[in-house]
């Protein structure tokens, strides 16, 4: 198990980062450049969790302080990614009326808040004692972005062939999410829905990546 987890965390690392440097490389507009972001941060947010677990299987240390303070900054940088998608349905869609500039100000509330909520020491992320109460806080706010973003994407999922089923890729990840950050804690064999959590991950930079090349002409 240890083997076949870790060849995967490491493979999906390497082509989140890859595919953000790669659509940045190329970028031609905006919707390029927030892809190609998304895709980094999702990538360089993870790696502070992953390598950590990846290492924790093959050296006789304690890693409890690096995991820690590895789910701290994905914390983090998985609500940035949801922000950078927020805004990518904003630049792809032309969407700049009242109404979504209203949702992008109830999305970044939610996010500030969030964070605000993931730094507070009650979480005690460094001893590895997770509190389910805590997991609840910090989390309400992450789901609402998510429904917001589901939602935002849902109902333009006919406008653009390539994007078209990010909707179904997010909530897929939060189903899979979810039950792991409220309860893992409690049964640790929980942490395994992490893996098709990720897959769902990697089907939203394949989107990325068949969005760029369209844009250039590359699909037909």
């Amino acid at each position: 198990m240890k083997y076949g987890e870790s060849s995967f965390d490491i493979l999906y690392l390497i082509f989140a980062i890859l595919t953000g440097i790669i659509i940045l490389i190329k970028h031609r507009n905006k919707n390029d450049v927030l892809m190609g972001t998304a895709a980094l941060v999702l990538g360089i947010g993870d790696s502070f969790h992953l390598v950590p677990r990846v290492l924790n299987y093959f050296i006789d240390n304690d890693f409890t302080w690096y995991l820690g303070f590895g789910k701290l900054v994905t914390s983090i940088t998985m609500t940035i990614f949801y922000i950078l998608v927020f805004l990518l349905y904003k630049s792809v869609y032309h969407k700049n009326d009242k109404k979504t500039n209203s949702i992008g100000i109830a999305i970044y509330v939610l996010a500030a808040l969030r964070i605000a909520l993931c730094l507070a020491p009650g979480n005690n992320w460094f001893t590895g004692e997770g509190s389910v109460l805590w997991a609840v806080l910090r989390n309400l706010p992450f789901i609402l972005i998510g429904g917001i973003v589901v939602y935002l994407y849902f109902i333009v999922r006919k406008e653009d062939r390539y994007l078209s089923r990010l909707w179904l890729y997010t909530t897929l990840s939060f189903l899979f999410y979810i039950p792991v950050a409220l309860f893992a804690s409690l049964l640790p064999m929980l942490g395994m829905l992490m893996l098709p959590k990720t897959v769902c991950y990697i089907l939203m930079l394949v989107s990325f990546i068949r969005k760029q090349r369209s844009e250039k002409g590359d699909i037909r």
